[in-house]
């Protein structure tokens, strides 16, 4: 895989998140850091990246200190993962099952008192443009969130919102977009350098 590109976002998802076995988009819980072994050639693809965002989660802000140790990583509200209301901190078996839901039905879904995947995608649009834009002046922007983000990243990229939630993106993986006048275009997805 090529460096980082000099108009790139990479959108790196936070390390395993310390969940108990409950969901929790909103639900602020440690991420588990592991074998650094496991993510120090991450580490050394965006040691070089001088823009740093980061999610205000406590899974974001810990995976970034990580990556960048003693950097300033900017942190921003707008990078949250999905509300996911009601269901937020319910275990895994007690969730819903989505199955049967068509790709649209499925972005359209609204959990009691949450927020919809096609919500989650409108509110993180102006966040994702801006800091496109600045990827696109000042060179690769690295963004540490959750997997919601990326697929919302992803939305963007594709023109369409349903479809982004076929990908699944996995702890200490890079989503990476080359920003361009007038969009985004995928370079790489769910992607660990070795």
């Amino acid at each position: 895989m090529t460096p980082p590109d000099a108009a790139e976002l990479m959108l790196i998802r936070h390390a395993p998140a310390q969940h108990g076995g409950r969901l929790c988009g909103r639900t602020d819980v440690p991420a588990d850091l592991g074998d650094p072994a496991i993510w120090r050639p991450l580490k050394a693809l965006v040691a070089g990246v001088p823009l740093r965002v980061a999610s205000p989660a406590l899974r974001c802000q810990q995976t970034a200190a990580a990556l960048w140790p003693g950097a300033e990583v900017q942190s921003d509200a707008r990078l949250w993962e999905q509300d996911f209301g009601d269901h937020d901190g319910m275990s895994f078996g007690e969730l819903p099952d989505l199955g049967r839901l068509s790709p649209q039905e499925l972005a359209d879904h609204r959990p009691p008192g949450g927020e919809s995947f096609a919500d989650m995608v409108a509110r993180k649009r102006p966040a994702l443009m801006a800091l496109a834009g600045c990827a696109q002046e000042a060179g690769p922007l690295a963004i540490v969130a959750h997997a919601g983000t990326a697929r919302a990243a992803l939305a963007l990229a594709l023109g369409t919102v349903p479809a982004a939630l076929s990908f699944e993106i996995a702890p200490w993986s890079v989503t990476r977009l080359r920003v361009f006048d007038g969009g985004l275009s995928v370079i790489a997805v769910n992607w660990r350098p070795l």
